[in-house]
């Protein structure tokens, strides 16, 4: 116990601005409009490739077996949360376009 106190004591600045962040983020998405959400998620799982790059860094210096396997599933839900985002964008942006004039 007397651990965990020390290090929210040490931590203390990191651990504000994480619930200060949290508190920001749920009010921002909280206000965005139906019609903005979906690209505004794709944006952000496209900033999710970032995760992707971190995790191949893990991998390539990963000692022992444990790094190598959390690297190798930070990767492939990182790939699958991106390739999802833009597949959503996808099929919404379909919903704008003209259809052809012979077919309903």
């Amino acid at each position: 116990m007397t651990s965990i106190l020390e290090f929210i004591y040490t931590h203390r600045q990191e651990i504000f601005l994480i619930i200060l962040s949290i508190f920001l983020g749920i009010e921002v998405i909280s206000n965005v409009p139906a019609i903005l959400h979906t690209p505004l998620m794709s944006g952000a799982n496209a900033i999710h490739g970032v995760v992707i790059i971190g995790a191949i860094i893990v991998m390539g210096h990963a000692e022992g077996i444990t790094a190598l396997v959390l690297g190798f599933l930070a990767v492939f839900l990182g790939t699958l949360n991106v390739v999802g985002g833009f597949v959503v964008t996808d099929r919404m942006l379909d919903m704008f376009k003209k259809k052809p004039a012979g077919k309903k």
